[in-house]
């Protein structure tokens, strides 16, 4: 069941959360920072670092990024800090420095890559993003030509026999193999320790994460969507990036306290 216009959430949420009790996953671009005009362009606030690496502490390390973003972007991106993380939509998993990634497969993104480089480059704004084990093509930067992005993805897809998935996201189209999405990265981080026994919360902002609100519904957590007023599974809703940096911030005063 999905849901218009999921409620506020008071904050922390009802019954009170403390982070020794919960397993906190966390969406980054569009969640935990703003949405650039270009991937690239995103900056981590040396804040945020400070307290997501303390709510590790907090939570007894049951805390993890899960993005679109590969690991190595990730890692990038929150260095110093070296987090539990699921990449690629669930495609590539890290818990206690452990790394499991699906096998890549370039003959099937070859053809692919050839459209979606060819639309991208005659296309004024399109950027493609080669991830390795997907491919993103962004439209930020020239929203006039969203139909055709769209329909240059549904395309490659149709053309790979099932062999690619289609994920549509914020002035976006991603390409990816089946059988991976966050949803199954969550529950997989929920059967290991030290996420297992807690309460899962998940907040995310886009429709690729509603694979992870249906997952956190189903066993009994939190979910919360950022933003927006698309339909969706989530329970509970922030306003904006502001909202949950906050929503962080108080989090961990609430247990120090």
């Amino acid at each position: 069941m999905s849901r218009s216009d999921p409620p506020a959430l008071d904050l922390p949420p009802p019954p009170r959360l403390r982070a020794a009790d919960i397993a906190l996953f966390l969406d980054v671009d569009g969640t935990l920072l703003e949405i650039e005009r270009e991937p690239g362009a995103v900056h981590v606030p040396d804040e945020l670092c400070r307290v997501l690496g303390q709510l590790q502490t907090a939570t007894g390390g049951a805390l993890a990024l899960v993005s679109g973003r590969s690991l190595d972007q990730l890692d990038r991106l929150f260095s110093p800090l070296r987090l539990n993380a699921a990449g690629l939509h669930g495609l590539e998993r890290r818990n206690r420095s452990q790394v499991t990634r699906a096998a890549p497969k370039p003959a099937i993104l070859a053809r692919a890559r050839e459209c979606l480089s060819e639309f991208a480059a005659a296309t004024a704004g399109v950027l493609l993003e080669d991830k390795g084990l997907t491919l993103a093509l962004h439209y930020r930067n020239a929203p006039a030509a969203a139909a055709a992005a769209l329909a240059v993805a549904e395309a490659a897809v149709a053309e790979s026999g099932g062999a690619l998935d289609l994920l549509r996201g914020k002035m976006v189209c991603e390409l990816k193999p089946p059988g991976a999405d966050k949803g199954q990265a969550i529950a997989a981080f929920m059967a290991e320790p030290p996420f297992v026994g807690r309460r899962p919360v998940f907040a995310g902002d886009d429709v690729t994460d509603e694979a992870g609100f249906a997952t956190i519904n189903d066993l009994g957590g939190i979910s919360i969507r950022i933003g927006g007023a698309s339909p969706t599974a989530a329970t509970f809703g922030h306003r904006d990036v502001t909202a949950v940096q906050t929503w962080l911030l108080e989090l961990l005063e609430a247990e120090a306290a």
